[in-house]
């Protein structure tokens, strides 16, 4: 930000401090793909579901997502944190083993809840939050993250540009606001579609849109 906030008040400004000129990414080539734009959502196990629901309940499909098997559900649930409260939060389905709820950085300070930075499905020694629906509530002792932003693919796209399953590659978007992304994790499975996943916070950033394209920058020291 340009400015500091505190307590709702823009402080003082600060006096301009130089910094060293950044080093721009040297690249080869820039791979062109499509990108698709998260939202703070939950994904839940079974258990969870029922403690949410009622016994026996079974997520209703609104829409399908991008990925293959993956979709939007009618349903959301309440985050409750030490600090506040987070409502309308979209379940994605189908169910998983293990319940997982991904929020925005920005989310972590409403809630108050430290922010941890993972994959999906990377959950040890994360943050917990209680989750509340129709039938119930749930306290989750870990699940709690925001999203490592990524890019999915088939195994034999990553070959094709010669990435591999887990390494870091940088992102590019030409826009008005455009710039590059750092550490951007390539997950490399036999069923995915080609997209690189950032959230809404990102997007914003950079003015990206549902519906644009972003490049992969190779590096030269990478080829």
């Amino acid at each position: 930000m340009l400015a500091t906030l505190v307590e709702g008040k823009l402080s003082d400004a600060p006096s301009v401090k130089s910094y060293p000129q950044v080093t721009p990414v040297e690249e080869s080539e820039t791979l062109t793909i499509p990108i698709g734009i998260s939202n703070r959502h939950v994904h839940l196990a079974q258990s969870e579901l029922e403690k949410l629901f009622g016994t026996g309940y079974e997520l209703k499909k609104l829409k399908d997502l991008s990925q293959p098997g993956q979709y939007a559900c009618q349903e959301c649930v309440t985050l409750c944190g030490p600090k506040g409260v987070i409502e309308h939060v979209r379940v994605l389905g189908p169910v998983r083993p293990d319940t997982q709820v991904e929020i925005l950085q920005s989310d972590t300070f409403k809630l108050g809840v430290p922010g941890v930075v993972r994959l999906s499905g990377d959950l040890n020694e994360t943050p917990g939050v209680t989750l509340c629906g129709p039938k119930g509530s749930v306290q989750l002792q870990q699940g709690v993250i925001v999203a490592q932003r990524h890019i999915h693919m088939l195994p034999e796209e990553a070959q094709a540009i010669g990435v591999t399953d887990g390494e870091s590659v940088s992102i590019k978007f030409n826009g008005t606001r455009g710039g590059v992304l750092n550490n951007v994790v390539i997950r490399a499975t036999n069923q995915a579609g080609l997209e690189c996943h950032i959230d809404t916070e990102e997007a914003n950033a950079l003015g990206i849109k549902p519906g644009t394209t972003i490049g992969i920058l190779k590096n030269k020291t990478n080829n």
